[in-house]
């Protein structure tokens, strides 16, 4: 049996851990005869599992013969792809060819006798969805790592114009906070502010520890001890399961956990830490390197330290929780969140 567990990015590992509630909420808004959104945007810090969560819903929706689920990269031309994936679409072809609806012009497709050809691209989606729509199919577009490009951006306008229409168009979109929070903030789609988002918080331990315990026929203790070592972060539950499996696992060398510590952290700054760290503006790199020496901190310490009004305190405060890097749980203390930050971090912060 090969490793279950697996550290590239963009897969689906052999073995994880769903978010039952969080995939339920987008998928019954979804499922509604009146959804109450067309639109979700999952947002967390590299590694907590997005693209996971993503291809969970969209391969619940390819299950259901009135839905069409595309998958587009923001690196192409999304318009597009969109309607060259319809139309290139078996089940769909007869009935765009008998709506004469010609795309031949764009790319796509081939010349039809009798039809004008369609010259623009917003024109085109709104014939195919026209048709699609007096057949009662409905369209999911999942876009994984959404980025503020041209393509997103053009895409992001037509898709307005699309919903106004009430064309039957749902858009799943996961990104980082800052990814994010720059597509938002053009001036033309500001609606995406309006957009519910949904931030992935850490795995549940007890999941994770019974998942661990499934796997490796551990003990309870020794579960609850990686479970542990992982905070909750998804990225770390797979890459701990994945050294456990090669060092301990399969060669028997009755190592414990604790054993893995240096591979681990080795690891985890290769992978996700150093890219998150160095992509930090400066403000919050500050905050963070006084909770790397610190530990645990008071909101109104780290204010008083770094000299800020409690305006932009509250701002930066806000953004860290939303990149997925502090805890503020605990009132009126901010504190780190993800697995052995403090002291993989510690060497960046003593530069």
């Amino acid at each position: 049996m090969s490793n279950p567990f697996s550290l590239s990015f963009g897969m689906e590992p052999k073995e994880y851990i769903t978010r039952p509630q969080q995939i339920n909420k987008i998928i019954d808004s979804f499922s509604d005869e009146s959804p109450s959104s067309y639109l979700f945007m999952l947002s967390g810090v590299r590694g907590a599992g997005k693209t996971v969560m993503l291809s969970n819903i969209t391969e619940t929706f390819e299950k259901k013969k009135d839905w069409i689920v595309i998958n587009i990269s923001p690196d192409m031309d999304i318009l597009n792809s969109i309607a060259a994936h319809l139309y290139s679409r078996k089940s769909l072809q007869n009935l765009f060819i008998d709506a004469k609806i010609d795309l031949s012009a764009l790319g796509i497709g081939i010349s039809l006798k009798n039809s004008t050809p369609v010259f623009d691209i917003t024109t085109a989606l709104e014939k195919l969805f026209d048709e699609l729509k007096k057949k009662n199919y409905k369209v999911l577009i999942a876009i994984d790592e959404i980025v503020n490009n041209e393509n997103v951006k053009l895409f992001s306008g037509v898709y307005q114009i699309l919903l106004r229409k009430k064309y039957p168009i749902f858009l799943l979109m996961t990104g980082l906070y800052e990814n994010i929070n720059n597509l938002q903030n053009e001036k033309t789609l500001t609606f995406l502010y309006r957009a519910p988002k949904i931030y992935l918080e850490p795995l549940n331990l007890f999941s994770i520890a019974r998942s661990y315990r499934k796997v490796f026929n551990l003990n309870d203790d020794t579960a609850k001890t990686m479970a542990n070592l992982t905070n909750g972060y998804a990225y770390a539950y797979q890459v701990l399961g994945y050294l456990y499996w090669e060092n301990i696992y399969q060669n028997k060398k009755g190592k414990k956990p604790e054993d893995l510590i240096d591979e681990y952290d080795e690891m985890l700054s290769e992978y996700v830490y150093e890219k998150i760290w160095h992509e930090l503006p400066e403000k919050e790199k500050q905050i963070l390197s006084l909770l790397v020496i610190n530990g645990e901190m008071k909101n109104k310490d780290i204010r008083n330290s770094l000299s800020l009004t409690d305006s932009q305190m509250s701002v930066y405060r806000d953004r860290l929780k939303r990149r997925g890097l502090i805890d503020v749980s605990k009132y009126g203390y901010l504190s780190l969140i993800l697995p052995r930050f403090d002291q993989i971090a510690r060497f960046w912060v003593d530069q």
